[in-house]
């Protein structure tokens, strides 16, 4: 550029990243530098470069200087402003947080001119309608337009959404997959379409076809107490055989029962099994996620908790958008994850947000007829499996979000939250934790539950072989399977001298061959 920019950025390091080669920060992250927009940047940044034609790496979009808006002193600061915000649409998608940052930034008379702007345009309306509609004001002096096509707010090239309906007044079609109290939305990666090419559901039929309805049902029996344990153990929890049955029953009734506050409460009193230390319901104070420094006692966040005053407006969003996204055609796993998730973010609760986030994940896919057969996918023991992943999916959201929140340490060493942080949790991109949940569906699908389906047919194989040759009782068998398991098909000296000392050196060798023959140990 030959004169200095109003918002294209080249610093070498865009805060605390070092740009992947020389050139200009241009879109969203450009203004959000420039205005000190109190979000964080997005995780797809874009720029342009004199090195590059269009290079998508991981976390960057890069343009050759083609792209460059125009952003210089020819040009009034509101209209470089425009140019940027229309190759963000274009390239980067909707950022609703950052639509209503925007809105609280500029004054009136600047939010006019910028709508005012190549008024009949389509990049013009899309972003008079997406001011106008996260921060639910009109802006004053602008007019209802007439004699347009519709144009759509969120382009379903870049971003899932829904069927929509009209704005009149903006001529736009409002296909956001949420309403203005609670919307995320999710980017097209080449991971997700990829996902999206697989039909889950008809793969989880074929391979039930075939299997036995008993062999069906006993092992739907076990993922569910495999997953409530899972769920728990991810938490840090050991619970009682009694407990994880109790939620595992709940898990099975998954769909069943609309989501509303009621429900929520309902199965977080099914979670918490002692509630003489916890506040049950709706939290009346701040929460946080994360340690307590050693000596003094002082709070280290790595989630802070929603604003237990927005709490009502916030889940009375996420219901209203959970009914809409089992109404539309949306894909199952991409809803869930918009639930789902939000919820967990929120955390309501004083205590068992964890497990009832994992619960909506259920609740979306079975609201959507993901599963059938009466098999559970116990999406907690995947998760569990990969939980490193997992906690870096959930902190992908908060981390960047605990530069934004004001807090200060309570009598109790919990949190109190001083800043308006309602928007953090209304409006956030879910592209991460969509990939991640689409990761551990295919891990569900392809190995966890066929694996406890194969087990349950060599186990009732290897049962009737032990019937046949030693008439040994069904208890007994499943006794001695668990110690040839926990010694990889070899009975140990103990349980030879001891449970099983009738059998000969001969039998034993007999079994544990046949043992390793059927299960393949």
């Amino acid at each position: 550029m030959n004169n200095p920019a109003y918002f294209s950025n080249d610093a070498p390091v865009i805060q605390g990243l070092v740009k992947p080669c020389a050139g200009w920060i241009v879109g969203y992250t450009a203004v959000i530098e420039k205005l000190k927009l109190q979000i964080p940047i997005p995780a797809l940044k874009a720029m342009v470069s004199d090195r590059y034609r269009v290079v998508k790496e991981e976390s960057w979009l890069i343009f050759s200087l083609a792209y460059l808006p125009q952003d210089n002193a020819r040009i009034s600061k509101i209209e470089a402003l425009y140019n940027h915000l229309v190759f963000a649409l274009k390239y980067e998608g909707v950022n609703l947080l950052f639509f209503i940052k925007l809105h609280e930034k500029l004054s009136s008379e600047e939010l006019l001119e910028l709508v005012n702007i190549e008024p009949l345009g389509q990049y013009s309306r899309r972003i008079w309608f997406l001011i106008e509609w996260v921060s639910g004001k009109q802006i004053v002096g602008k007019s209802d337009i007439s004699k347009k096509s519709y144009v759509m707010a969120v382009d379903p090239k870049l971003q899932f959404a829904v069927s929509g309906i009209k704005s009149q007044r903006h001529l736009v079609l409002n296909n956001l997959p949420g309403t203005n109290k609670f919307c995320a939305l999710i980017r097209k990666t080449e991971k997700i379409e990829t996902h999206l090419t697989k039909d889950y559901m008809e793969e989880n039929r074929r391979q039930l076809s075939g299997i036995r309805k008993d062999i069906i049902q006993r092992a739907s029996a076990f993922l569910l107490l495999k997953d409530s344990k899972a769920s728990f153990t991810i938490e840090g929890e050991s619970p009682k055989s009694k407990r994880a049955s109790r939620w595992g029953a709940a898990l099975g009734q998954a769909g069943l029962n609309d989501l509303s506050k009621e429900e929520l409460m309902r199965l977080q009193q099914m979670v918490i099994e002692n509630t003489r230390f916890v506040q049950m319901g709706l939290r009346t104070k701040g929460g946080f996620i994360g340690e307590h420094d050693r000596l003094s006692i002082e709070p280290i966040p790595d989630h802070i908790s929603a604003n237990p005053n927005d709490l009502d407006e916030l889940l009375d969003g996420l219901i209203e958008v959970n009914q809409m996204l089992i109404k539309d055609d949306i894909h199952a796993v991409l809803a869930a994850a918009m639930i789902a998730f939000g919820f967990v973010f929120i955390h309501p609760f004083e205590d068992g947000n964890g497990r009832i986030h994992r619960y909506l994940i259920h609740h979306m896919l079975a609201k959507k007829q993901f599963a059938d057969q009466g098999i559970v996918f116990p999406i907690s023991s995947s998760i569990l499996d990969h939980i490193n992943d997992y906690q870096q999916v959930l902190e992908s959201y908060s981390k960047p979000l605990l530069d934004f929140i004001e807090w200060v340490e309570t009598k109790d060493h919990n949190v109190e939250v001083i800043n308006d942080t309602k928007d953090y949790y209304r409006f956030f991109d879910a592209t991460k934790q969509a990939e991640f949940l689409f990761d551990c569906v295919e891990d569900t699908i392809k190995n966890i539950v066929p694996k406890e389906i194969n087990y349950l047919a060599n186990f009732d194989a290897f049962k009737d072989y032990m019937d046949e040759e030693f008439e040994m009782p069904d208890k007994l068998v499943s006794v001695l399977v668990r110690f040839l398991e926990q010694n990889q098909g070899v009975l140990s000296k103990r349980a030879r001298e001891k449970e099983f000392n009738m059998l000969t050196d001969k039998e034993v060798y007999q079994i544990q061959s046949m043992y390793i023959e059927m299960f393949g140990k």
